[in-house]
Protein backbone atom coordinates (compact mmCIF):
# COMPACT_ATOMS: atom_id res chain seq x y z
CA UNK A 1 0.00 0.00 0.00
CA UNK A 2 3.14 2.00 0.23
CA UNK A 3 2.88 2.54 -3.38
CA UNK A 4 -0.36 3.92 -3.41
CA UNK A 5 -0.18 6.33 -0.69
CA UNK A 6 3.21 7.87 -1.49
CA UNK A 7 4.78 7.06 -5.00
CA UNK A 8 1.49 7.34 -6.79
CA UNK A 9 0.80 11.12 -5.36
CA UNK A 10 4.39 12.06 -5.89
CA UNK A 11 4.05 10.76 -9.68
CA UNK A 12 0.60 12.94 -9.98
CA UNK A 13 2.56 16.11 -8.76
CA UNK A 14 5.91 15.52 -10.51
CA UNK A 15 3.67 14.60 -13.49
CA UNK A 16 1.45 18.58 -13.16
CA UNK A 17 5.14 20.30 -12.41
CA UNK A 18 6.63 18.85 -15.36
CA UNK A 19 3.49 20.08 -17.93
CA UNK A 20 3.13 22.99 -16.16
CA UNK A 21 6.83 23.93 -16.79
CA UNK A 22 6.24 22.70 -20.56
CA UNK A 23 3.06 24.61 -20.41
CA UNK A 24 4.69 27.90 -19.27
CA UNK A 25 7.90 27.97 -21.65
CA UNK A 26 5.15 26.83 -24.62
CA UNK A 27 3.16 30.33 -23.74
CA UNK A 28 6.00 32.67 -22.97
CA UNK A 29 5.09 35.20 -25.95
CA UNK A 30 1.38 35.65 -24.62
CA UNK A 31 0.75 38.65 -22.55
CA UNK A 32 0.30 38.55 -19.11
CA UNK A 33 -3.20 38.56 -18.75
CA UNK A 34 -3.88 35.70 -20.85
CA UNK A 35 -1.21 33.25 -19.48
CA UNK A 36 -2.11 34.21 -15.49
CA UNK A 37 -5.59 32.42 -16.21
CA UNK A 38 -4.23 29.95 -18.29
CA UNK A 39 -1.70 28.92 -15.41
CA UNK A 40 -5.21 29.09 -12.34
CA UNK A 41 -7.09 26.61 -15.06
CA UNK A 42 -4.31 24.32 -15.14
CA UNK A 43 -4.22 23.83 -11.12
CA UNK A 44 -7.63 24.12 -10.48
CA UNK A 45 -7.86 21.22 -12.59
CA UNK A 46 -4.74 19.51 -10.78
CA UNK A 47 -6.54 20.06 -6.93
CA UNK A 48 -10.18 19.62 -8.15
CA UNK A 49 -10.66 15.88 -7.63
CA UNK A 50 -9.35 16.31 -3.93
CA UNK A 51 -11.62 19.02 -3.70
CA UNK A 52 -14.61 16.90 -4.88
CA UNK A 53 -13.32 14.67 -2.26
CA UNK A 54 -13.11 17.11 0.65
CA UNK A 55 -16.46 18.23 -0.23
CA UNK A 56 -18.33 14.54 -1.10
CA UNK A 57 -20.75 14.87 2.22
CA UNK A 58 -21.88 18.34 1.34
CA UNK A 59 -25.62 18.11 0.87
CA UNK A 60 -25.87 21.40 -0.47
CA UNK A 61 -23.76 21.63 -3.38
CA UNK A 62 -25.93 20.91 -6.41
CA UNK A 63 -25.37 17.17 -7.57
CA UNK A 64 -24.75 18.18 -11.42
CA UNK A 65 -21.82 20.76 -10.28
CA UNK A 66 -20.39 17.78 -7.59
CA UNK A 67 -20.18 15.24 -10.78
CA UNK A 68 -18.88 17.64 -12.92
CA UNK A 69 -16.11 18.70 -10.23
CA UNK A 70 -15.87 14.76 -9.43
CA UNK A 71 -15.56 13.43 -13.32
CA UNK A 72 -13.03 16.53 -14.37
CA UNK A 73 -10.79 15.76 -11.49
CA UNK A 74 -10.57 12.26 -12.04
CA UNK A 75 -10.26 12.33 -15.76
CA UNK A 76 -7.64 15.27 -15.01
CA UNK A 77 -5.74 12.29 -13.17
CA UNK A 78 -5.07 9.32 -15.89
CA UNK A 79 -4.53 12.31 -18.74
CA UNK A 80 -1.79 14.52 -16.96
CA UNK A 81 0.45 11.15 -15.76
CA UNK A 82 -0.48 9.75 -19.49
CA UNK A 83 0.92 13.33 -21.06
CA UNK A 84 4.05 13.35 -18.88
CA UNK A 85 5.09 9.89 -19.76
CA UNK A 86 4.66 10.29 -23.56
CA UNK A 87 6.01 13.76 -23.12
CA UNK A 88 8.96 12.00 -21.28
CA UNK A 89 9.58 9.71 -24.09
CA UNK A 90 9.21 12.19 -27.31
CA UNK A 91 11.83 14.14 -25.01
CA UNK A 92 14.18 11.09 -24.90
CA UNK A 93 13.51 10.52 -28.41
CA UNK A 94 14.26 14.32 -29.50
CA UNK A 95 17.88 13.60 -27.98
CA UNK A 96 18.37 10.53 -29.80
CA UNK A 97 17.41 11.81 -33.13
CA UNK A 98 17.15 15.62 -33.27
CA UNK A 99 14.95 15.26 -36.40
CA UNK A 100 12.25 13.73 -34.38
CA UNK A 101 9.23 16.18 -34.28
CA UNK A 102 6.48 15.38 -31.67
CA UNK A 103 6.38 17.38 -28.06
CA UNK A 104 3.87 17.88 -25.49
CA UNK A 105 0.80 18.67 -27.53
CA UNK A 106 1.34 15.72 -29.57
CA UNK A 107 1.28 13.93 -26.21
CA UNK A 108 -1.65 15.57 -25.19
CA UNK A 109 -3.81 14.36 -28.42
CA UNK A 110 -2.91 10.93 -27.84
CA UNK A 111 -3.27 10.98 -24.18
CA UNK A 112 -6.79 12.73 -24.69
CA UNK A 113 -7.75 9.23 -27.67
CA UNK A 114 -6.55 7.01 -25.00
CA UNK A 115 -9.10 8.08 -22.47
CA UNK A 116 -11.57 8.53 -25.15
CA UNK A 117 -10.28 4.75 -25.96
CA UNK A 118 -10.90 3.97 -22.34
CA UNK A 119 -14.23 5.56 -21.60
CA UNK A 120 -15.55 3.01 -24.45
CA UNK A 121 -13.88 0.18 -22.20
CA UNK A 122 -15.20 1.16 -19.32
CA UNK A 123 -18.89 1.06 -20.73
CA UNK A 124 -18.83 -2.14 -22.00
CA UNK A 125 -18.01 -4.64 -19.19
CA UNK A 126 -17.57 -8.42 -19.87
CA UNK A 127 -19.40 -11.42 -18.46
CA UNK A 128 -17.32 -14.05 -17.63
CA UNK A 129 -18.81 -17.47 -17.62
CA UNK A 130 -17.28 -19.76 -14.89
CA UNK A 131 -17.91 -23.80 -14.69
CA UNK A 132 -17.43 -25.03 -11.44
CA UNK A 133 -17.25 -28.49 -10.32
CA UNK A 134 -16.77 -29.33 -6.54
CA UNK A 135 -15.05 -31.97 -4.48
CA UNK A 136 -18.26 -32.47 -2.89
CA UNK A 137 -21.83 -32.74 -3.49
CA UNK A 138 -24.73 -30.81 -4.10
CA UNK A 139 -28.22 -31.44 -4.71
CA UNK A 140 -28.27 -29.04 -7.91
CA UNK A 141 -26.58 -26.95 -9.27
CA UNK A 142 -26.60 -23.32 -8.71
CA UNK A 143 -25.94 -20.32 -11.45
CA UNK A 144 -24.66 -17.15 -9.16
CA UNK A 145 -23.91 -14.10 -10.45
CA UNK A 146 -20.97 -12.11 -8.74
CA UNK A 147 -20.63 -8.88 -8.68
CA UNK A 148 -18.31 -6.55 -7.10
CA UNK A 149 -17.10 -2.33 -6.68
CA UNK A 150 -20.10 -0.78 -7.98
CA UNK A 151 -19.11 2.19 -6.49
CA UNK A 152 -22.11 4.09 -6.52
CA UNK A 153 -22.21 7.96 -6.22
CA UNK A 154 -20.43 10.37 -7.84
CA UNK A 155 -18.88 8.05 -10.98
CA UNK A 156 -21.46 5.69 -10.84
CA UNK A 157 -24.78 7.20 -11.47
CA UNK A 158 -28.78 6.21 -11.78
CA UNK A 159 -28.20 5.45 -15.59
CA UNK A 160 -24.79 3.33 -15.12
CA UNK A 161 -26.55 1.40 -12.44
CA UNK A 162 -29.79 0.95 -14.53
CA UNK A 163 -27.52 -0.61 -17.02
CA UNK A 164 -25.19 -2.45 -15.07
CA UNK A 165 -28.52 -4.21 -13.42
CA UNK A 166 -30.39 -4.37 -16.53
CA UNK A 167 -27.21 -7.12 -17.75
CA UNK A 168 -27.40 -9.05 -14.75
CA UNK A 169 -31.29 -9.49 -14.66
CA UNK A 170 -30.70 -10.95 -18.16
CA UNK A 171 -28.77 -14.08 -17.06
CA UNK A 172 -31.44 -15.54 -14.95
CA UNK A 173 -29.09 -16.00 -11.93
CA UNK A 174 -30.64 -18.17 -9.26
CA UNK A 175 -28.37 -16.29 -6.46
CA UNK A 176 -26.91 -12.70 -6.59
CA UNK A 177 -23.48 -12.44 -4.69
CA UNK A 178 -21.82 -8.62 -4.11
CA UNK A 179 -18.04 -8.88 -3.25
CA UNK A 180 -18.53 -5.38 -1.60
CA UNK A 181 -17.65 -1.49 -2.44
CA UNK A 182 -21.48 -1.24 -3.31
CA UNK A 183 -21.31 2.69 -2.36
CA UNK A 184 -18.47 4.59 -2.97
CA UNK A 185 -16.97 7.55 -0.89
CA UNK A 186 -20.55 8.76 0.44
CA UNK A 187 -24.16 8.10 0.12
CA UNK A 188 -25.37 11.63 -0.52
CA UNK A 189 -24.94 11.15 -4.62
CA UNK A 190 -27.01 7.92 -4.00
CA UNK A 191 -29.60 8.88 -1.96
CA UNK A 192 -30.10 12.32 -4.16
CA UNK A 193 -30.72 10.19 -7.26
CA UNK A 194 -32.73 7.50 -5.43
CA UNK A 195 -30.65 4.49 -6.27
CA UNK A 196 -32.86 2.61 -3.98
CA UNK A 197 -35.22 2.33 -6.69
CA UNK A 198 -33.11 0.76 -9.44
CA UNK A 199 -31.27 -1.59 -6.45
CA UNK A 200 -35.16 -2.70 -5.89
CA UNK A 201 -34.99 -4.21 -9.28
CA UNK A 202 -32.51 -6.88 -8.31
CA UNK A 203 -33.98 -10.57 -7.76
CA UNK A 204 -32.87 -13.98 -7.96
CA UNK A 205 -34.95 -16.91 -6.19
CA UNK A 206 -32.10 -17.69 -3.45
CA UNK A 207 -31.22 -14.10 -2.57
CA UNK A 208 -29.07 -11.40 -2.82
CA UNK A 209 -25.90 -11.23 -0.59
CA UNK A 210 -23.03 -9.02 0.16
CA UNK A 211 -20.26 -8.06 1.95
CA UNK A 212 -19.10 -4.95 3.06
CA UNK A 213 -15.97 -3.35 1.12
CA UNK A 214 -13.56 -1.09 2.35
CA UNK A 215 -15.50 1.89 0.77
CA UNK A 216 -18.77 1.12 3.30
CA UNK A 217 -16.24 2.03 5.53
CA UNK A 218 -15.23 4.86 4.16
CA UNK A 219 -18.90 6.25 3.47
CA UNK A 220 -19.87 4.91 7.13
CA UNK A 221 -20.97 1.40 7.56
CA UNK A 222 -23.93 2.18 9.51
CA UNK A 223 -25.33 4.77 7.11
CA UNK A 224 -24.78 2.46 3.99
CA UNK A 225 -26.36 -0.98 6.04
CA UNK A 226 -29.52 1.58 6.98
CA UNK A 227 -29.20 2.50 3.04
CA UNK A 228 -29.11 -1.46 1.85
CA UNK A 229 -31.54 -2.48 4.03
CA UNK A 230 -34.06 -0.56 2.10
CA UNK A 231 -33.59 -2.61 -0.82
CA UNK A 232 -33.46 -6.20 -1.44
CA UNK A 233 -30.41 -7.12 -0.37
CA UNK A 234 -28.98 -8.56 2.45
CA UNK A 235 -25.64 -6.99 4.07
CA UNK A 236 -24.00 -9.63 6.57
CA UNK A 237 -20.43 -9.71 8.24
CA UNK A 238 -18.56 -12.28 9.47
CA UNK A 239 -21.43 -15.08 9.68
CA UNK A 240 -22.61 -18.04 7.57
CA UNK A 241 -25.86 -18.71 6.20
CA UNK A 242 -27.60 -21.64 4.18
CA UNK A 243 -28.57 -21.54 1.11
CA UNK A 244 -31.63 -24.12 -0.60
CA UNK A 245 -29.77 -27.22 -1.04
CA UNK A 246 -27.21 -27.13 1.52
CA UNK A 247 -24.88 -24.81 0.15
CA UNK A 248 -22.97 -22.06 3.22
CA UNK A 249 -22.20 -18.80 2.50
CA UNK A 250 -19.36 -17.54 4.21
CA UNK A 251 -19.64 -13.49 4.76
CA UNK A 252 -16.55 -11.85 5.93
CA UNK A 253 -15.94 -8.43 7.50
CA UNK A 254 -13.66 -6.18 5.30
CA UNK A 255 -10.08 -6.42 6.14
CA UNK A 256 -11.08 -2.32 7.15
CA UNK A 257 -12.20 -3.13 10.02
CA UNK A 258 -9.59 -3.83 12.46
CA UNK A 259 -11.88 -6.00 15.15
CA UNK A 260 -13.27 -8.32 12.26
CA UNK A 261 -13.05 -12.02 13.24
CA UNK A 262 -10.20 -14.15 11.78
CA UNK A 263 -10.79 -16.69 9.17
CA UNK A 264 -10.25 -19.69 11.69
CA UNK A 265 -13.33 -18.46 13.86
CA UNK A 266 -15.13 -18.07 11.01
CA UNK A 267 -14.67 -21.61 9.60
CA UNK A 268 -15.85 -22.98 12.81
CA UNK A 269 -18.90 -21.25 11.66
CA UNK A 270 -19.81 -23.65 8.89
CA UNK A 271 -19.93 -27.70 8.16
CA UNK A 272 -17.23 -28.72 6.23
CA UNK A 273 -18.78 -31.35 4.92
CA UNK A 274 -21.11 -29.05 2.96
CA UNK A 275 -19.82 -26.45 0.23
CA UNK A 276 -18.49 -23.22 1.76
CA UNK A 277 -18.42 -20.09 -0.48
CA UNK A 278 -16.72 -17.65 0.56
CA UNK A 279 -17.52 -14.01 0.49
CA UNK A 280 -14.41 -11.37 1.00
CA UNK A 281 -13.79 -7.99 -0.93
CA UNK A 282 -10.31 -7.79 -0.36
CA UNK A 283 -8.46 -11.10 -1.90
CA UNK A 284 -5.89 -11.57 0.81
CA UNK A 285 -5.27 -14.92 2.94
CA UNK A 286 -6.29 -16.54 0.02
CA UNK A 287 -3.74 -19.46 0.20
CA UNK A 288 -5.08 -20.21 4.28
CA UNK A 289 -8.36 -20.02 3.08
CA UNK A 290 -7.52 -22.78 0.62
CA UNK A 291 -5.79 -24.40 3.72
CA UNK A 292 -8.79 -24.19 5.74
CA UNK A 293 -10.80 -25.77 3.30
CA UNK A 294 -13.00 -22.89 1.01
CA UNK A 295 -14.43 -24.41 -1.69
CA UNK A 296 -14.77 -21.39 -3.53
CA UNK A 297 -13.51 -18.04 -3.21
CA UNK A 298 -14.78 -14.50 -4.12
CA UNK A 299 -13.07 -11.69 -3.85
CA UNK A 300 -12.78 -7.52 -5.97
CA UNK A 301 -11.33 -4.81 -4.87
CA UNK A 302 -8.12 -4.46 -6.99
CA UNK A 303 -9.84 -3.85 -10.21
CA UNK A 304 -6.78 -5.09 -12.01
CA UNK A 305 -5.26 -1.90 -11.62
CA UNK A 306 -7.78 -0.41 -13.34
CA UNK A 307 -5.75 1.80 -15.81
CA UNK A 308 -2.40 0.50 -17.26
CA UNK A 309 0.22 0.16 -15.43
CA UNK A 310 -1.83 0.07 -12.19
CA UNK A 311 -2.43 -3.58 -13.03
CA UNK A 312 1.25 -4.57 -12.55
CA UNK A 313 0.93 -2.73 -8.82
CA UNK A 314 -1.84 -4.63 -8.26
CA UNK A 315 -0.56 -8.09 -9.16
CA UNK A 316 2.66 -6.93 -6.99
CA UNK A 317 0.45 -6.63 -4.01
CA UNK A 318 -1.68 -9.61 -4.24
CA UNK A 319 -1.48 -13.03 -4.13
CA UNK A 320 -4.15 -12.91 -6.83
CA UNK A 321 -5.15 -9.81 -8.34
CA UNK A 322 -8.10 -10.66 -10.93
CA UNK A 323 -9.89 -13.43 -12.93
CA UNK A 324 -9.98 -17.40 -12.45
CA UNK A 325 -7.55 -19.63 -10.76
CA UNK A 326 -7.78 -22.76 -8.69
CA UNK A 327 -5.46 -23.17 -6.00
CA UNK A 328 -4.82 -26.86 -3.81
CA UNK A 329 -8.59 -27.10 -2.96
CA UNK A 330 -10.37 -23.76 -3.63
CA UNK A 331 -11.73 -22.00 -6.71
CA UNK A 332 -10.79 -18.55 -6.60
CA UNK A 333 -12.47 -15.26 -8.38
CA UNK A 334 -11.06 -11.81 -7.91
CA UNK A 335 -13.24 -9.44 -9.92
CA UNK A 336 -12.26 -6.32 -11.55
CA UNK A 337 -14.79 -4.68 -10.77
CA UNK A 338 -18.43 -4.27 -12.39
CA UNK A 339 -17.93 -0.65 -12.24
CA UNK A 340 -14.81 1.49 -11.01
CA UNK A 341 -13.41 4.27 -8.30
CA UNK A 342 -12.18 7.74 -9.31
CA UNK A 343 -12.09 7.76 -13.56
CA UNK A 344 -14.99 6.30 -15.63
CA UNK A 345 -11.76 4.85 -17.50
CA UNK A 346 -10.32 1.00 -18.02
CA UNK A 347 -6.94 0.72 -19.92
CA UNK A 348 -4.85 -2.40 -20.14
CA UNK A 349 -7.94 -3.90 -17.72
CA UNK A 350 -11.84 -4.92 -18.59
CA UNK A 351 -14.66 -4.35 -15.99
CA UNK A 352 -16.19 -7.95 -15.24
CA UNK A 353 -18.71 -9.79 -13.80
CA UNK A 354 -19.19 -13.74 -13.23
CA UNK A 355 -21.76 -15.85 -14.35
CA UNK A 356 -20.64 -19.05 -12.23
CA UNK A 357 -21.99 -22.17 -12.74
CA UNK A 358 -21.92 -24.23 -10.03
CA UNK A 359 -21.76 -27.74 -9.98
CA UNK A 360 -21.16 -30.99 -6.84
CA UNK A 361 -19.39 -34.16 -7.55
CA UNK A 362 -22.60 -35.86 -8.02
CA UNK A 363 -24.68 -33.62 -10.67
CA UNK A 364 -21.73 -32.73 -12.40
CA UNK A 365 -23.67 -32.69 -15.85
CA UNK A 366 -27.25 -31.58 -15.85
Amino acid sequence: MFIFFILLPLLYLASNVYIFCKMVKATKRLPLVARIPLSLLFWVAAFSFFVSMGARNNEELPLALSRAIYLAGSLWIVFIIYVALIGLLFDIARRIAPSFRCNSAHAAVIAAILLCYGNYRYRNPQIVPLDITLEKEMEQSLRIAVVSDLHLGLGTGKASLRRFITMVDAEKPDVILITGDLIDNSLTAVVAEGMEEELARLSAPMGIYMVPGNHEYIAGYDECKAFIDKTPIRLLRDTVVRLPGGVQLMCRDDYANPYRMDMFRLSLLADSRQPIILLDHQPREIALKDMLGIDVQLSGHTHDGQVWPGNYITAGLFEQSSGYRKWNHSHCWVSSGFSLWGPPLRLGTRGDFAIITLRGKGNAVD
